[in-house]
């Protein structure tokens, strides 16, 4: 577990890390080679949430280190000009569910008290779900392309930001106008944005709300 920011708040996070790895709650446990927390900044305004672990992060125990986790690094780098030690980055499950299939309620259940205690300990202005499993579970809604680059409301004033997962995208490469590729790129540049504001002092009112504008400017100009 990686971990970079305040010592206090990094203790904590191992504490919930410590939990996670003897966790046997649910049957993940029983084929998981490493149980996978999460890794990044304890301080960044903004929380990434995935699905679930994959055969390279149940290896290393490392959240988003295979192939879609190389698209996510070079997005963030590209387009949100951040560092993905700028950013903390989880999952919904903490255990790879096997053939990486989707995560049942029950185990999205089972691993609900840790990402709660990671919310808490970090208490990021603004969560963005990667795919449809965190969106479903943060939002209550089913499709991506027609929920990614908006806003809902959370708990403790958190906004809920989705977009595709990188793993998606590794499926569809597609760069035209309109393409999920093409949404999610514009999605990277407006996470940069939200970040430096946030970083910056701004509320998350104030940043929400221009960068609701920018989006419909940038979706207008085709993303220039």
């Amino acid at each position: 577990m990686i971990l970079y920011g305040n010592e206090e708040k990094q203790k904590d996070m191992e504490m919930i890390a410590k939990r996670i790895e003897i966790c046997e709650k649910c049957p993940l446990n029983l084929t998981r080679t490493n149980a996978v927390p999460g890794s990044g900044n304890v301080d960044s305004p903004i929380m990434f949430v995935g699905e679930g672990p994959g055969a390279d992060e149940d290896a290393l125990g490392e959240p988003f280190v295979g192939r879609a986790g190389q698209l996510l690094e070079k997005m963030l780098k590209e387009y949100a000009k951040l560092e993905r030690k700028d950013v903390f980055i989880t999952n919904i499950v903490k255990c790879r569910p096997p053939q990486n299939r989707v995560p049942t309620q029950e185990e999205v259940k089972s691993c609900q008290s840790y990402l709660d205690g990671q919310i808490i300990v970090i208490k990021p202005k603004i969560i963005v779900t990667l795919g449809n499993t965190p969106l479903n579970y943060f939002t209550g809604e089913s499709k991506i392309t027609q929920s990614r680059g908006r806003f809902f409301d959370w708990y403790g004033n958190i906004k809920i930001f989705p977009t595709f997962h990188p793993s998606y995208l590794l499926r569809n490469q597609s760069l035209k106008k309109g393409s999920p590729k093409w949404y999610a790129y514009l999605d990277m540049r407006i996470m940069g944005i939200m970040y430096r504001a946030l970083k910056q002092g701004k509320s998350v009112e104030e940043v929400t709300k221009t960068i609701e504008e920018k989006i419909k400017s940038l979706e207008n100009a085709g993303g220039s």
